[in-house]
């Protein structure tokens, strides 16, 4: 089943293509769609919003296919949820990864590490041709480090170390990764919301 995803994040795309390699779901993507302004409240609607425009640029060529796309964000109890919704944002609409990163370790400098707990975030929708929609949402919890460490990856990766595990998401293989991830785990829940389609 072949389905385009609304993004333009190559490091997303690769874990998506990764993460639905053992599905009946083969991510594509359209060279026309263009990023969404997306809002400040909420992954869920953030993320319906770029499937629901991609859908519509596909329908407006012509092209009847399946969307999926996603919004996620990391988000640290000791900063009462933020980054959250603006985690692609922090820092300024301008600024870069390791900008965002910078910033973040920053405003964590004197927290101590009981209490650097995070959370990944992630809603990742599929509408179908004819419209038909499900919703899958994942969380990873995890901690965030003193510095940045490994080169995998992409995001807030050099900085979270999940919940039982020593290394950040970036020190990890990516099959590692992808299989403990928040992403996977909206995947794997929008899989099953849909399983009499997909298997």
């Amino acid at each position: 089943m072949h389905v385009y995803v609304a993004t333009r994040n190559v490091g997303k795309l690769a874990e998506l293509k990764d993460i639905f390699a053992r599905s009946r779901i083969e991510v594509l993507t359209y060279d026309g769609y263009a990023d969404v302004e997306e809002g400040e409240l909420s992954f869920h609607d953030n993320a319906l919003l770029k499937a629901q425009t991609l859908h519509q640029q596909l329908k407006d060529t012509e092209i009847e296919a399946a969307v999926i796309a996603d919004d996620s964000g990391l988000c640290v109890d000791a900063l009462d949820g933020r980054p959250g919704v603006l985690s692609a944002r922090y820092a300024g609409a301008d600024a870069t990864w390791e900008e965002r990163r910078r910033r973040l370790l920053e405003e964590l400098r004197d927290v101590p590490n009981e209490k650097r707990t995070a959370t990944f975030v992630c809603y990742m929708p599929l509408i179908l041709a004819d419209g038909k929609t499900w919703m899958g949402e994942g969380f990873a919890r995890g901690r965030i480090t003193r510095e940045e460490r490994g080169a995998g990856g992409f995001g807030y990766d050099p900085i979270f170390v999940p919940n039982g595990e020593a290394q950040t998401f970036a020190e990890m293989s990516e099959e590692k990764k992808n299989s403990m991830s928040h992403r996977h785990a909206a995947a794997q829940a929008l899989l099953d919301a849909c399983r009499g389609l997909l298997y």
